[in-house]
């Protein structure tokens, strides 16, 4: 999607407008703003129904309550002084912080991809350059997320998992 994204981005830039800075072709996927757009939409279609399918099912098998942030755990950043503890908190924080993103990310994608549609997502962004500005922040939050969710894997002891996947076999 990201490929793609750019693809869409080069044909009007929404930062210095047509001059402004651009992409390397070895970045793109699509070809033209058309391909970039077919690839862009058709994966979108995926990531929006991967993301509604994991709402199902956090919500019906109640994952939700162990997997998002608490009051005990926003307590535990506080006063926690065991580590592990506080690693899992900042965890729950950080995987909790994701969906406001992914959701910012479809409503303004769906704001730029049917705007005769869906004119108050437009609107409530307040115009079509702001609703595309916000669209595009989304995605070094996705990556700020990805590293830091990595990072707090590893803390809470995610190296094992890895050895046991790759390394012990190995040996």
């Amino acid at each position: 999607m990201v490929m793609s994204g750019l693809q869409i981005y080069n044909a009007n830039p929404v930062f210095g407008g047509r001059s402004g800075w651009h992409f390397w072709p070895f970045f793109l996927l699509g070809g033209w703003l058309a391909g970039g757009r077919h690839w862009h939409f058709a994966a979108m279609w995926l990531f929006a129904l991967n993301l509604l399918w994991y709402g199902i099912y956090i919500l019906v098998t109640q994952r939700w309550q162990h997997r998002y942030i608490g009051s005990n755990d926003l307590k535990a950043l506080q006063t926690a002084r065991n580590p592990k503890r506080r690693i899992y908190a900042w965890h729950r924080l950080v995987y909790t912080s994701i969906i406001p993103i992914l959701l910012l990310a479809i409503l303004t994608g769906l704001g730029m991809y049917k705007p005769a549609q869906f004119h108050w997502i437009v609107e409530v962004f307040g115009g079509w350059f702001p609703l595309r500005v916000v669209h595009f922040a989304t995605v070094p939050l996705v990556f700020v997320f990805a590293i830091a969710h990595s990072l707090l894997a590893l803390k809470a002891g995610g190296e094992r998992l890895i050895n046991s996947m790759f390394w012990d076999r190995m040996l």
